[in-house]
């Protein structure tokens, strides 16, 4: 998927990937994509909250061996 903007939040426990999120989409502008990469298993339905919350689409989430990735659009 194409993206515009990545952000590495591995390694990071609730709520700072929610935050650096939060802080990487006000530097963007609508309709821009940002790649999130986390581990925290929370991260999940905490990202799901998040777009419920703030509007912004979770376009994609998806689990590979060892972190979760997610693509979000800037409302």
């Amino acid at each position: 998927m194409q993206f515009d903007k990545e952000l590495d939040a591995r390694g990071l426990n609730c709520p700072l990937p929610i935050l650096r999120t939060k802080k990487a989409l006000s530097d963007m502008v609508s309709g821009q994509v940002l790649k999130i990469t986390a581990t925290d298993p929370g991260a999940v339905r905490d990202f799901q909250a998040f777009s419920k919350q703030t509007g912004n689409t979770l376009v994609s989430s998806d689990a590979t061996a060892d972190a979760f990735i997610f693509f979000m659009k800037k409302k």
